[in-house]
């Protein structure tokens, strides 16, 4: 597949793009490089890639896979900054969860080059180069989304590649994916994000209160609003037009709820709650969540000591 891989950004999903390859693939070579020098010397020191390099132009020099792992909004101009260092025959990817406006960023900042983004599906509530674990794609869908007239054995290769460290791919429409996670990701981290915000706002409920009384819903919640805001930030203004339309479809489907509440119609929730249960089990059942207490969260914690 690839000799070298260098990952520009050493944060969560960085930081366990090395692990894996050094667990997986123990003959390739891995460099990398992030804009933080704490981040750089932590990542050193965890041996995140087997070479933590002082300029991404240093980070780049040589491999013939570079993937960015930062935010969607620092992809476009530090890909373009990058344009001269990297190997005209490598190969170029991404991580980012939005995949049509990084599509177009990375192509008017690389046209010479091959590019293939893709999304691995996988990630935790923790960011930073202390979060990253090798096993984090294990069993974890990994999204492809190749541009028209792509290089079918550079795709193939990028599709071993995440096979190799563990996750499933799929081959997707770029515009399509933005659809699909705008509902099962941006939109979930959206509400969160609101919810958190709104009980910490409320004046009648001290901020202590709903600390010490938060129950299992409010808990999960939190969990998911405590991710990265500088890439949710990004996330949002990039992913915006498939976003917006499912936060109108979901309103839609809100104010129907509101509606049963307030008009009594038990039937109407009872339905609503008996379908959305059974997606509960279907997701566990795919093997893409655990059943386990705090969804085996507590093993992916101890997985990164």
């Amino acid at each position: 597949m690839f000799r070298h891989v260098a990952i520009i950004g050493l944060g969560l999903q960085g930081g366990s793009i090395g692990l894996a390859v050094q667990a997986c693939l123990p003959g390739v070579a891995t460099s990398g490089y992030d804009i933080s020098p704490q981040t750089r010397a932590r990542a050193a020191e965890r041996g995140l890639v087997s070479q933590v390099c002082d300029t991404p132009e240093d980070a780049v020099q040589g491999a013939d896979l570079v993937i960015f792992c930062v935010p969607p909004g620092a992809i476009g101009p530090v890909a373009q900054a990058l344009r001269d260092a990297i190997r005209p025959d490598a190969l170029v990817s991404d991580v980012g969860s939005s995949k049509s406006s990084i599509a177009a960023a990375l192509a008017e900042a690389l046209p010479d080059h091959t590019v293939i983004p893709a999304h691995p599906v996988a990630g935790t509530e923790n960011s930073g180069p202390d979060a990253g674990f090798a096993s984090l794609f294990q069993n974890r869908w990994c999204i492809v989304t190749p541009p028209e007239k792509t290089d079918l054995l550079k795709l193939s290769a990028l599709v071993e590649f995440w096979e190799t460290l563990g996750a499933n791919v799929e081959i997707m429409d770029a515009e399509h994916h933005d659809l699909v996670l705008a509902v099962t990701s941006h939109l979930p981290h959206l509400i969160a994000y609101t919810i958190v915000g709104t009980a910490s706002d409320l004046e009648e409920v001290t901020r202590s209160e709903v600390i010490k009384y938060s129950a299992g819903g409010f808990r999960d919640f939190t969990r998911i609003a405590a991710s990265d805001p500088t890439m949710w930030r990004d996330v949002f203004l990039s992913n915006k037009d498939a976003v917006l339309t499912m936060l109108q479809r979901f309103t839609e489907d809100l104010t129907a709820l509101q509606r049963a509440i307030r008009v009594g119609d038990g039937e109407a929730l009872f339905s609503h709650f008996e379908r959305t249960r059974a997606t509960r089990r279907s997701i566990i059942e795919e093997g893409q969540d655990d059943a386990r207490p705090d969804f085996g969260r507590g093993d992916h914690r101890r997985n990164q000591r």
